[in-house]
């Protein structure tokens, strides 16, 4: 039930990898036999990842994962006209749910003169598209809004984004780590400029990801060394990783309408269930949120408690992102959208993914009720 965390790498794409692993070794820059057999299945998935898109192949760039891309998309936007911004303006806008690879980076860039505006978020998780105009200034230079939240799992009006920041010519970025396979993305259709992949989100293996990058958007590199990736990052290709993720992309696209079937059903039938529990409450949107995200909040319960004794009985789920649940301080998400510290605390994310079952959903639902009413037994906070 933690599918948002990581995903298991699949089958069709293990079998993928593995012969990059000591079969086909070679360095893709090198121009031997060896190396020339690694670029070329590269270039093979640099088209995977950008079919899932619609985007040119030549728009990818690959990275280690979402945190780097998200890094190089909003540093490398800033420090490629950091001198230019000075007279000209340094403007960026995000919002407050963003991932933390988003949000430190956007204090980073705080810390070294520009400025950033933190849109808020109604009860719901969705910014406001009148808030984004107002806040748009002659010095925005860049707007940074996720697709997808990776808590709450709401779907932020990326169409209406992309449509205002071209019109402005602003550039838009976007972390898809969590649509990516969950929500058709065109990126020219949403006019957005950049946008991250993470692979194990999508049943590739960790360590690999990509940037889509428009053509003619320019970025300092964070990497410098042997310039790989057009220069934009540096260092020995991992092939088995990219071919996982290109292969994952491929699948992801051809089984989207399947797995997203599937997951909504079971999901609206875990929330079914789950909301029969007295004083139990769905977080996020009720119809603007993926496919596979549920996420709740229990009155008087301790979520951390909650998570370990469903842990106890062989259930995997998150207080909050896997990237912050071993920080004790309530989810920013959670706050962001009026909760209070002690509602954010007994929240719980139950993520389902393509090999989930009917089975474990009514094992969750069977089990959830009897763990929650032995917790408040236990609460002080609980007077019913």
């Amino acid at each position: 039930m933690d599918y948002a965390a990581t995903t298991p790498v699949d089958k069709e794409v293990l079998d993928e990898m593995l012969p990059y692993f000591g079969k086909i070794y070679g360095n893709a820059s090198s121009i031997h036999t060896f190396g020339r057999d690694a670029f070329d299945v590269i270039e093979k998935s640099r088209e995977q990842v950008a079919g899932i898109i619609n985007s040119k192949s030549d728009e990818i760039i690959f990275t280690s994962g979402g945190s780097e891309s998200d890094n190089i998309a909003i540093k490398g936007v800033a420090y490629k006209n950091k001198d230019k911004r000075k007279l000209e303006g340094n403007h960026v806008i995000t919002c407050a749910i963003e991932h933390p690879a988003v949000l430190a980076v956007c204090k980073h860039l705080e810390k070294q003169g520009f400025n950033v505006h933190y849109l808020p978020v109604d009860k719901y998780g969705l910014i406001g598209v009148d808030d984004l105009q107002d806040a748009i200034s002659k010095n925005t230079f860049l707007i940074t809004i996720m697709f997808a939240n990776n808590e709450i799992g709401t779907i932020q009006p990326i169409e209406e984004i992309g449509k205002i920041a071209n019109e402005k010519e602003i550039l838009f970025h976007t972390d898809a780590v969590q649509a990516i396979g969950k929500v058709p993305i065109d990126v020219n259709k949403f006019n957005i400029d950049l946008l991250s992949i993470s692979s194990h989100k999508i049943y590739g293996p960790k360590g690999a990801g990509a940037i889509y990058r428009k053509k003619g958007v320019k970025l300092e590199p964070l990497i410098h060394g042997g310039g790989q990736e057009n220069g934009l990052r540096s260092g020995t290709h991992n092939t088995p990783g990219i071919v996982g993720l290109g292969k994952a992309c491929e699948l992801g696209k051809k089984r989207m309408e399947k797995d997203v079937s599937h997951m909504k059903n079971l999901r609206d039938l875990l929330i079914e269930n789950i909301l029969t529990i007295e004083e139990s409450h769905l977080n996020g949107h009720p119809k603007k949120r993926l496919a596979n995200n549920a996420h709740f909040r229990f009155t008087a319960i301790e979520g951390e408690s909650l998570s370990l004794m469903l842990d106890d009985k062989g259930i995997s789920a998150s207080t909050g992102s896997a990237c912050s649940s071993q920080k004790l301080q309530a989810s920013h998400v959670l706050l962001a959208i009026g909760l209070k510290p002690e509602e954010a605390h007994g929240s719980l994310r139950l993520s389902l993914g393509r090999n989930s079952t009917k089975q474990e959903v009514e094992y969750v639902s069977n089990t959830l009720p009897n763990i929650v009413k032995n917790l408040r037994n236990m609460s002080p906070l609980w007077n019913k």
